[in-house]
């Protein structure tokens, strides 16, 4: 198992956690604060959310009139297009220092998903357009001269929930609720793992689920690209257990290919740790 330097930008997370990384700003009195998107994928060919406004609040500040809202532009994002290490910038703009309590995602009526069937549809949110997604914030600082990074890690298997009672006669608006269960994690956190599965057409998803370190137990995912290759950062130190699941049949006449779980992966932070090549059949 091999390890090397771990890029900045490769994140995926663990809610509530978040510290900071210096930055040479040339405002002494400011802090910079960024907020990243990405995704864990699900099973979808597109899922767009309408965000439009994210605001922070300040610990011990209740009033309204207190939340901040950031310098965001509203905009529709398709979160299955920042996966495997990519992320969304969406705000990066100096801030006051202090101890940040709460980020909220206020969102538009325009969020949506293609499914596997090339039909849109479109999502309903219970909340999130009016008091907004709210994702509680622990330990979290903004010091002078430093930069804070929030990544916001959208899961789509778990946020997209289909409605028992429908089916294809009924409105496509009525299918899917958007119920978003979002991990935030501090780029800071730059442990990571980097491998392959085989044969690439297996195209498996892969969890990580941490069995040892300081940090309470998680498990983050991702699906292998159309080469094989799959990459998860912003990892916690500790010991992991991979485990990769196939999501499509082998072809006839092929070994057909298995379900495979890769013991004892030894994450370190500042780290890229390389999986070995792992076969699936």
């Amino acid at each position: 198992m091999n390890i090397t330097r771990l890029l900045p930008l490769a994140c995926a997370g663990l809610l509530g956690l978040a510290s900071c990384s210096e930055d040479a700003s040339e405002n002494a009195d400011s802090a910079k604060l960024e907020v990243r998107m990405t995704d864990a994928p699900g099973d979808f060919k597109g899922v767009v959310l309408d965000v439009r406004q994210i605001e922070v609040h300040l610990k011990k500040e209740q009033d309204a009139e207190k939340r901040q809202l950031l310098a965001f532009a509203p905009q529709v994002i398709n979160v299955l297009e920042y996966v495997n290490g990519k992320s969304a910038l969406l705000v990066s703009e100096d801030f006051a220092p202090g101890d940040l309590d709460e980020i909220r995602l206020i969102l538009g009526p325009d969020s949506y998903v293609i499914g596997r069937d090339g039909q849109r549809y479109d999502l309903k949110t219970p909340s999130g357009q009016s008091s907004g997604v709210k994702l509680k914030l622990e330990k979290c600082t903004l010091r002078q001269r430093e930069t804070f990074q929030l990544l916001l890690d959208f899961d789509v298997a778990k946020s997209i929930v289909e409605r028992g009672n429908w089916n294809p006669g009924k409105d496509k608006k009525e299918r899917y609720l958007l119920k978003p269960v979002i991990r935030v994690v501090a780029l800071d956190l730059r442990g990571g793992l980097r491998g392959t599965a085989a044969p690439a057409a297996a195209r498996p998803q892969i969890l990580a689920i941490r069995t040892s370190g300081l940090l309470s137990p998680d498990t983050v995912s991702t699906s292998a690209d159309p080469s094989g290759a799959f990459q998860l950062g912003g990892l916690p130190a500790g010991t992991y257990r991979v485990e990769y699941f196939p999501s499509t049949a082998a072809p006839a006449g092929q070994p057909a290919y298995r379900n495979v779980t890769v013991g004892g992966v030894v994450v370190t932070n500042d780290q890229l740790t390389i999986v070995p090549t792992t076969a699936l059949n």
